[in-house]
């Protein structure tokens, strides 16, 4: 099947060290940018460059910086790259950039972002820490593509670290494309006529075997005098800070002892990348004698190949890689004999070196920054959601997916995947919402539609503990129940599922013996302390007193749960955070929507404006920069006034829908229309990662969006969010002016509501 990528522009946010800054991963960040808008310029670029506040530089012309050890400014710009709404977040990852111990700072900062993630990861440790295996699997577990420049790389992430390997792509290290065969006149721009020439480039430091080269030197030097060696690039900050020139100062030492000098001409600076390149031209041998053999990305050694060099190389990873099929000449490490033999052998050749130059140079032609730039724009592309392909809302969800999950019992929690999982049972929860789902689905005969409503309530009734005065909620498959007592909020929930039955069911009685159960229970939970658990108990007791507005079981239990959700606003919100509480949890918009339905059932003006103020916060909260659903993330809570985006919920985006429903019926305003319509269109592909949840022809719906996509579980939760949303949604229709300027349709394909009014009028 053809691959179908995003053909809009893309808008991407690239993260790690980046020019002016000397080292190589500075190099690569600055190279993907400028190559990508050379190649691509219909992509935006956003860059936020990594920076060392106790050597800070000037960035001209990047959107942002990060210090990189301060995990306040990683959750600053993490919370600046969500509100520009990019389509995905390109990070580069080397352990030693990051704050922290190996850079553990990065996690934070990923899990705080919403965009797909893209990894290169520039260093695979086959036999890493403890704590590196950790932040690498941590990456891994949060990333939708992760490129790696070899194929070493792509398989000991595959097979010691569990990376699946549809997220895996290698992408080879781009490089210059420039004409073959100029050594000649870039040897006279440098004063080198005549000479033969080998060079090393990059920043000097212990391991790269450069002592061995120079010992390679009286031997190369005694048959071929003219030869010079260029060993170009600083000291490594790092090892300057360490012993300062040390290393320098021992090769220089060597060289003299040896008596070959005069044949090495030393460059102690960063050389800027064209300056590097002309001087790569120059050269006859590049030589990389490196010591460590687990190097899986060299740009020099990409960048000598692409122009054409013949190359002496230890077998580490990249060259073992890229120097086959005689592109290069491996040798052994830490062998002065075998640099002097093959260098010797290229020199006494001409015709041979001249043959391997011509291969090094076809093999480079598939690096070059075209390609890399074509290659790196599908990488993203990958990860990048999708547009969302929306049903009409008149679209029916079928029930089979609920009757698949249901029995004799009642409705099963969880599923592997779409099969129903006996192993955990059932709870009140799934039972009390499945009871709800029957009181207003539609389509089912009405003969069936009593056999599982009646399924539902008997589980219901069953759960009910009087010893204890409260709902037990876990029963095991064998019908045997796993506690005496639930917690306060699946009380709550069956205190809420009552109610609705009591107003909504089709049959008179079920609807009596709902209201009989309401009003044995209600007394025994008045003193539940849960918010969540009130304000389902209040949206119960609303529910009832719609049928009986002068109940004063529900009267009450609406009054003083206003009065705690009131008392409870008071003392958390603050002028950045109009919320009950320091934290937000799941079911958020039910708080706000108890206390609008209480002040529309008593009458109170103040708790209606107060329901709406901090459900219109709410909302705000939960749409993206790129105005899609996007809700509280269940890694957010317990963490006092601060959200992550994963993992998202079905349930999150049914409260905001029927949250919004009676917004909209305490006020009539377009907002919560076009909510509801933004949090519908989550089940269908417009949330962070382009997943589809929802299906209609079956009513089956996946358990959520991950960092990687979707959870492909299909819960009763999940399932019940699912069908309850597009039951409320449906409600909205009837009453919403649809598709008239400033209506419910507004910003929505104009009519998109239109049909379903009338059918459902």
């Amino acid at each position: 099947m053809e691959e179908r990528l995003p053909e809009r522009a893309l808008h991407v946010a690239l993260i790690g060290n980046f020019a002016p800054r000397k080292c190589g991963i500075a190099t690569f960040t600055t190279d993907i940018f400028e190559q990508l808008r050379a190649f691509h310029p219909e992509m935006t670029l956003d860059v936020h460059a990594l920076d060392d506040p106790s050597q800070p530089l000037a960035y001209p012309g990047v959107t942002g910086t990060i210090a990189c050890n301060d995990p306040e400014d990683y959750a600053r710009a993490a919370r600046q790259i969500n509100e520009a709404g990019v389509d995905a977040v390109w990070l580069q990852h080397e352990y030693g950039i990051f704050g922290g111990p190996d850079g553990e700072m990065v996690l934070g900062f990923v899990d705080r972002l919403a965009a797909p993630l893209v990894l290169t990861l520039h260093t695979v440790l086959s036999d890493p820490s403890e704590r590196q295996r950790a932040i690498l699997r941590h990456l891994i577990a949060r990333a939708s593509r992760i490129m790696v420049m070899s194929r070493h790389s792509r398989d000991l992430l595959e097979s010691d670290y569990g990376a699946p390997a549809r997220v895996l792509e290698v992408i080879e290290h781009g490089a210059p494309d420039r004409p073959f065969g100029r050594h000649d006149e870039f040897k006279e721009k440098l004063g080198l006529e005549g000479r033969k020439v080998l060079m090393t480039f990059g920043l000097l430091s212990r391991g790269k075997g450069l002592e061995h080269a120079i010992r390679a030197l009286p031997a190369i030097v005694a048959r071929h005098p003219e030869a010079v060696y260029r060993i170009v690039g600083a000291t490594h900050p790092n090892l300057v800070a360490h012993e300062g020139e040390a290393y320098r100062e021992e090769l220089q030492a060597l060289a003299e002892k040896l008596g070959v000098s005069a044949h090495i001409a030393w460059e102690n600076r960063f050389l800027e990348t064209d300056e590097l390149l002309d001087q790569l031209e120059a050269c006859d041998i590049y030589l990389t004698p490196y010591l460590g053999l687990q190097q899986s990305t060299s740009g020099t050694l990409s960048y000598a190949v692409a122009l054409g060099k013949a190359v002496v190389s230890t077998p580490y990873v990249h060259a073992r890689e890229l120097l086959g099929e005689e592109i290069g000449r491996l040798i052994e490490p830490g062998s002065s004999e075998a640099i002097a033999e093959a260098a010797n052998a290229l020199f006494d050749r001409p015709a041979d070196l001249s043959a391997m130059q011509r291969r090094a140079w076809a093999r480079g032609r598939e690096m070059i920054w075209p390609r890399f730039a074509d290659a790196g724009r599908r990488l993203v592309a990958r990860a990048c959601a999708p547009e969302p392909a929306l049903p009409p809302i008149t679209a029916t969800p079928g029930l089979a997916a609920v009757l698949a999950m249901s029995d004799a019992t009642g409705m099963l929690q969880h599923g592997v995947g779409v099969v129903p999982d006996r192993r955990h049972g059932y709870c009140l929860d799934d039972n009390a919402r499945a009871l709800m789902l029957m009181n207003v689905a539609r389509g089912l005969p009405v003969a069936e539609r009593m056999k599982w409503s009646l399924v539902y309530a008997a589980f219901v009734q069953s759960a009910w503990n009087p010893e204890l005065g409260r709902f037990r909620n876990f029963m095991r498959f064998d019908r045997s129940w796993c506690e005496d007592e639930g917690s306060e909020d699946s009380n709550g929930r069956a205190v809420w599922a009552l109610g609705q039955t009591c107003a909504r069911a089709p049959d008179q009685s079920l609807s009596d013996w709902a209201l009989q159960l309401f009003e044995e229970v209600l007394p025994a939970l008045a003193m539940i302390e849960s918010p969540r658990a009130r304000a389902f108990a209040m949206l119960g007791a609303c529910a009832v007193l719609r049928r009986e507005p002068r109940y004063a079981a529900a009267l009450d239990c609406v009054r003083q749960g206003g009065d705690f959700l009131m008392r409870l606003l008071g003392h958390g919100r603050r002028p950045d955070w109009a919320w009950f509480e320091a934290v937000l949890g799941y079911d958020n918009p039910r708080l706000p929507q108890a206390l609008i339905e209480a002040g529309l059932a008593l009458g109170d003006e103040s708790w209606i404006g107060a329901g709406l103020e901090t459900l219109e916060w709410i909302c705000r909260q939960q749409v993206s920069a790129r105005g899609q659903f996007r809700p509280i993330g269940s890694e957010s809570f317990g963490k006092p006034h601060a959200y992550l985006p994963f993992d998202q919920q079905p349930l999150e985006a049914q409260a905001a829908i029927e949250a919004a429903c009676s917004a909209w019926t305490a006020t009539r305003g377009a907002f919560w229309g076009e909510h509801a319509l933004i949090a519908w269109h989550w089940f269908f592909g417009g949330n962070d990662r382009g997943v589809v949840l929802a299906d209609i022809a079956t009513g089956r719906c996946r358990d959520g969006v991950t960092p990687r996509g979707a959870n492909a579980n299909c819960g009763a939760e999940s399932i019940l969010a699912f069908q309850l949303s597009h039951y409320a949604l449906a409600e909205l229709a009837v009453s919403a002016p649809l598709g008239r300027g400033g209506g419910l349709g507004g910003g929505f394909g104009g009519g998109l509501l239109e049909s379903a009014r009338e059918r459902l009028v």
